[in-house]
């Protein structure tokens, strides 16, 4: 088989080896532009990597074309540069044709000389003085005996005359390249394709930018000229629009309040939610229409049709309802009573007004998890019916190409052919973009996109809602490892309800903490500063509070695991188990709950959180003995023998120093330090606050257990919430021109 198209882009990585990629993509469209040009003009517009007899559009292409494509992207590996460049592709082309590719070692003297002789060797002019094959050019690579004559730089002047063999065509190429060039650039087929091109942008706008609020508080302008978004993203804003030709955006008069911004399809007007009414405004500025009233002000994106009837969704209803043009009221077209208990969001117009495609998810769903799966619907406008189109997916959108787009909960962009007159998928959704957080992404009809790069909310597997931090004495936050992102539990929306526990070997160069997976909950064990955390322990259900024994060598935890055969199984719930903390052996039953909880209980309230002190003479705990959460302090084990409050106000989590002359606990966002003298007879000082918690930083739980200190007490180990971008990564938003151009070119692959 012969690529035709070997280039850094279509090789891919992947656990170490090398894959190539883009088989099968279409021929030539020009036989004089040599070789082929895919429909994004890619190959156009990167011709570093042809043959010589591509380049001068030989229709006998052998695979010594492709060795030589070869030890063009291998001489770019090496010299950080390809063995021909200029400032245009005709020169480019003249260049490979008539120059020999000077030495690699004269832009890398480090490249070993057998290395240097075979890719002078794989860029001889002649396809029969190269390799035969691959495997004979992987050989020279690897035997240090290779050698062959290296060819010296030598341009046209320098070396003589060109020979007429390779002069003439060379020659006709580059001329008859030009005329291709511009044919194709102002052709009707080739403009859309010819001008694919990807750049960053921002909106400009306050706020936090995700997936959902970019797909509902922004909209695309038909013919791609202009993107209308609201202002900030998050509470009470306006619209602003920002066209094409100008440099900022500008406010839309009239449309303080609005929310979900959406076009008419000659995208004359843009549709908007604002104080409870359905409103419309030129886009060119002017005064705005009430279209109907009574109208959720969010979460409002809406489909415009073409027949001037609007489909919008209603959050107080949560239902989508169609206003026709003309029409006084709405009808109700989608509901969670016609969906099995799913509500219905996000419409997309169809064309010929033939109805639209909208996503659905449980209605009574708290954060994204939850809330999947997702599916497609398309709604009939003519039989007035729903049917289910594509599961796992958030979104969807019509491309002029005959196609449907829609995003999976992973991000990835999936298109399928489309029938518009049966409302009908006709052939199998192929995979075309990822690494979108869906619901991201907005079309035109003309062929421009906006989409936001960054993990989805929808994604499966649990987000990492959380970061391991250092807290010093004075409150100043800095990452343990700032490539370590974790999930420790908790709500689907990120938000914390049980704090698994994080604690910190005697030595300080290893943390055990509970983590999250597909899985259950586990321990894990990360070295510091900045090896990889490893799983020590594997089950179903719940492994939680990790704590390390004195001597460092193993890790207790308390697990909802099932006991042992022949071990006294009466009672329910956790209990106190021990694993090598080197992760061998397997995990062994200690307890089946912790005994100074129960010696505490006699006291009749709650009493938890329960610490030792370095040297085993007291324990810490937490009681609601006086109504109110305080710290308390007892001697150990004869915990009947005295009691200190040592708290006032509130306290949790009580955490001895390592020099047992401190006990620190959380109250009211704050970390108190109170000084022990452990006597005989105990005693301490009033308490004192060390510092302000900073904020989402986890701490106070009474479980216990939420962060711990290094052995110099200098520093504590704790656990910060993220916030949704640094869960999902911040989001880049990309504008693309020339989508439908790639969408054909990927399809036709």
């Amino acid at each position: 088989m012969i690529h035709r198209d070997i280039k850094p882009e279509n090789i891919l990585l992947r656990d170490g080896r090398a894959i190539v990629a883009d088989f099968g993509i279409a021929l030539a469209v020009s036989a004089a532009a040599g070789g082929r040009m895919t429909e994004t003009g890619l190959s156009l517009g990167t011709p570093h990597y042809m043959s010589p007899e591509q380049a001068t559009a030989e229709r006998n292409i052998t695979n010594r074309s492709d060795i030589y494509s070869l030890g063009s992207v291998l001489f770019e590996a090496l010299a950080g540069e390809p063995p021909h460049t200029g400032s245009s592709a005709q020169m480019i082309i003249m260049k490979i044709v008539a120059d020999v590719a000077r030495p690699v070692t004269e832009l890398r003297r480090a490249v070993p000389p057998h290395v240097a002789a075979a890719v002078a060797k794989s860029l001889e002019k002649l396809p029969a003085d190269r390799f035969e094959s691959a495997k004979a050019f992987a050989a020279a690579l690897h035997d240090p005996s290779f050698t062959t004559h290296v060819a010296t730089a030598r341009s046209v002047g320098a070396a003589g005359p060109v020979s007429r063999e390779l002069a003439l065509p060379a020659l006709m190429a580059v001329s008859v390249l030009s005329i291709a060039l511009a044919a194709w650039s102002w052709s009707g087929a080739g403009r859309p394709t010819a001008s694919v091109a990807r750049h960053l942008t921002t909106l400009g706008a306050p706020g936090n930018l995700d997936g959902l609020t970019f797909a509902i508080e922004a909209a695309l302008a038909p013919d791609g000229s202009a993107l209308v978004f609201r202002s900030p993203l998050t509470g009470p804003g306006q619209l602003f629009i920002k066209r094409r030709d100008e440099v900022v955006a500008r406010p839309l008069a009239g449309t303080e309040g609005a929310s979900g911004p959406f076009f008419s399809p000659d995208g004359a007007f843009i549709g908007f939610v604002a104080n409870g009414q359905l409103r419309r405004v030129p886009a060119a500025g002017g005064a705005s229409l009430v279209l109907a009233e009574n109208v959720a002000s969010t979460y409002n994106r809406a489909a415009w049709l073409d027949d001037g009837s609007i489909v919008y969704y209603d959050l107080a209803t949560h239902t989508l309802s169609r206003l026709g043009n003309g029409d006084a009221t709405a009808k109700v077209i989608a509901s969670p009573a016609l969906l099995d208990g799913h509500y219905p969001w996000l419409p997309s117009p169809l064309p010929d007004a033939r109805g639209v495609l909208f996503t659905a998810h449980l209605t009574n769903c708290v954060g994204p998890v939850s809330c999947r799966p997702s599916r497609v619907y398309v709604y009939d406008a003519r039989k007035d019916t729903i049917r289910v189109l594509f599961d796992d997916a958030i979104g969807a959108w019509y491309a002029p190409t005959g196609h449907v787009l829609y995003l999976t909960s992973a991000g990835v962009l999936m298109a399928a052919s489309w029938d518009n007159d049966a409302l009908a998928a006709t052939g199998r959704a192929v995979a075309v973009m990822d690494g979108i957080q869906a619901p991201g992404f907005l079309l035109s009809a003309e062929g421009t996109a906006y989409y936001l790069l960054g993990r989805s909310e929808f994604a499966p597997g649990p987000l990492p809602n959380a970061a391991v931090v250092w807290v010093d004495r004075s409150g100043r936050v800095e990452p343990v490892d700032s490539s370590w992102q974790v999930n420790t539990g908790g709500t689907d929306n990120g938000s914390i309800g049980t704090d698994w526990g994080v604690a910190l070997s005697p030595d300080g160069r290893r943390i055990a903490l509970s983590l999250l997976t597909e899985v259950g909950t586990d321990v894990w064990i990360k070295q510091l500063p900045s090896r990889p955390a490893t799983r020590l322990t594997l089950h179903d259900g719940v492994d939680r509070m990790p704590a390390w024994t004195r001597d460092g060598r193993a890790v207790t935890f308390l697990s909802d695991r099932p006991v042992p055969a022949g071990t006294d199984g009466k009672g329910s719930g956790f209990r106190v188990w021990e694993q090598a903390a080197d992760g061998t052996g397997e995990p062994r039953l200690r307890s089946g709950g912790d005994s100074l909880e129960r010696l505490l209980a006699t006291t009749g309230s709650d009493a938890k959180a329960a610490a030792l002190s370095p040297d085993s003479r007291w324990v810490a705990y937490v009681s609601n003995e006086q109504g109110a959460n305080e710290v308390f302090v007892r001697p150990f084990p004869n915990v009947n023998g005295g009691k200190w409050q040592l708290s006032s106000g509130g306290g949790t989590a009580p955490l001895w120093a390592h020099n047992g002359r401190e006990l620190f606990y959380a109250a009211n966002g704050k970390m108190h330090v109170v000084r022990i003298d452990p006597g005989p007879p105990f005693s301490a000082d009033p308490p004192r606050v060390l510092f302000t918690i900073p904020e989402r930083v986890r701490a106070g739980s009474l479980a216990g257990g939420t962060f711990a200190i290094t052995p110099d007490d200098r520093r504590f180990l704790m656990v910060r919430d993220n916030s949704w971008g640094e869960m999902a990564g911040t989001p880049t938003l990309v504008v693309m021109h020339g989508f439908l151009g790639e969408l054909r070119a990927k399809l036709k692959d």
